[in-house]
């Protein structure tokens, strides 16, 4: 009876076990909902896709795949909140990878959740799956699709060619009216054509008269006045502006080309009013690993080591600093107020919203006016961003639905709110 009821005991803790264990194999399924997706994007955006791809290697490994190459998921949460802690343990996968990419140790992501990790990993495997882009130069070109048009330098030789052919039509013109008189100057008329012919309206006698004179003197003095009013509203609008840069730090390269998002480098803009400037710091994150004309002192990124005191033989600090003197692009007088993160981290405004195209900008230069009527241009058009904020349910409830809610129906053009 009691070896009966031990192999009883047995079975159902064998049976608890395997349910345990096909529980947590189920709990670690990398979701394919597109929500956790979007979630996971964002996540990477933010925080890996300054050293990851998912299908190309850049500082870090390529992710596609990541979750069929570790030990198991559990691992990967280990080494996204600690990767040191993993390293020091003497996991044999954890010391391929750090010596693998030359002793290069990843941010550790403490404040990571297992369903944000989770997220990422949904998202990575999403892009995993979908099939390669073509390669440059393949992609065809169909009948009124883009690219059909005529480009632009044929336009422009084409008007440079109808302005050449006018011209030479008003000179064969011109040529063909002197010969006409010479002509019937030899020929008997009567006084009438002899009037028309012989007209006293020459070109001479029309610049000479009075009311040519008035109208040239008008259109100066018009030309002028508009000339002096624009000069006093382009007073303190650095529209345009583009310095050179102690560093020639390239957007061009870092957001366009390995997409970089701006709030990994600019992290004041999520949480605070200034964007600010990125920290050396920052830039050693990659820097470390990716040293491009080091080796001879020359270059840019020996410029960021030199700042930052770094010696790029040994892998250490040396602890000689000096700040880099970045020359100031966008500047707001001290009268207006303006928040980053009300706007970046609240409302959803995109960057280039306001400092146009960056990622195509190699010096990067000030886009937008950032003037008062400007600023205020934008909070007539610009829809209020109410989605999940329950802050704005009774707000949407008593405005007008027929119509968006923009900015100034919450007080947007109320004077105290920039200038204070």
């Amino acid at each position: 009876m009691k070896k009966g009821l031990s192999d009883s005991v047995k079975f159902i803790a064998l049976a608890l076990f395997l349910v345990t264990l096909s529980f947590n194999s189920f709990a670690q399924d990398i979701s394919k909902d597109p929500a956790v997706i979007s979630a996971g994007e964002a996540l990477f955006n933010g925080n890996c896709k300054s050293c990851h791809r998912v299908k190309q290697k850049l500082v870090g490994p390529a992710l596609a795949g990541v979750e069929t190459r570790v030990p198991s998921i559990d691992w990967i949460k280990s080494w996204v909140r600690n990767p040191a802690k993993v390293i020091a343990s003497g996991d044999a996968y954890a010391n391929k990878l750090y010596t693998e990419f030359n002793k290069s140790q990843m941010t550790a992501f403490t404040n990571y959740t297992d369903d944000q990790i989770m997220s990422i990993l949904a998202y990575v495997k999403a892009e995993a799956e979908k099939p390669d882009a073509p390669p440059p130069g393949t992609t065809s070109i169909t009948a009124g699709g883009e690219g059909s048009g005529i480009p632009n330098s044929y336009m422009n030789v084409i008007l440079v060619g109808m302005i050449v052919i006018l011209l030479l039509l008003l000179i064969i013109l011109g040529l063909i009216i002197t010969a006409l008189k010479k002509y019937l100057d030899q020929k008997d008329l009567s006084a009438e054509d002899n009037e028309i012919i012989n007209s006293p309206y020459t070109p001479g006698t029309i610049f000479r008269s009075t009311g040519f004179v008035f109208l040239i003197v008008f259109i100066v003095a018009a030309v002028s006045f508009k000339t002096v009013i624009d000069g006093l509203y382009s007073i303190g609008i650095q529209q345009n502006y583009q310095p050179k840069q102690p560093i020639a730090f390239s957007h061009k390269i870092h957001a366009g080309q390995y997409e970089i998002d701006c709030k990994y480098c600019h992290t004041g803009a999520i949480k605070g009013k200034q964007a600010n400037i990125p920290s050396p710091n920052i830039c050693m994150n990659c820097h470390t690993q990716i040293q491009k004309g080091t080796n001879t002192g020359e270059g840019e990124i020996a410029k960021i080591y030199a700042a930052i005191g770094y010696d790029v033989k040994t892998a250490s600090y040396t602890g000689k600093q000096k700040p880099i003197e970045w020359v100031r692009i966008h500047n707001l007088p001290d009268l207006a107020y303006f928040n980053h993160s009300q706007h970046v981290n609240v409302a959803g405004v995109e960057c280039q919203t306001c400092h146009g195209p960056v990622q195509e900008m190699d010096v990067v230069k000030q886009y937008s006016l950032l003037t008062m009527g400007w600023c205020i241009d934008c909070h007539r058009k610009t829809d209020v961003n109410t989605r999940g904020n329950a802050y704005y349910d009774k707000l949407l409830e008593l405005h007008n639905g027929k119509k968006a809610m923009k900015v100034e129906d919450i007080g947007g053009l109320e004077c105290s709110k920039c200038h204070y």
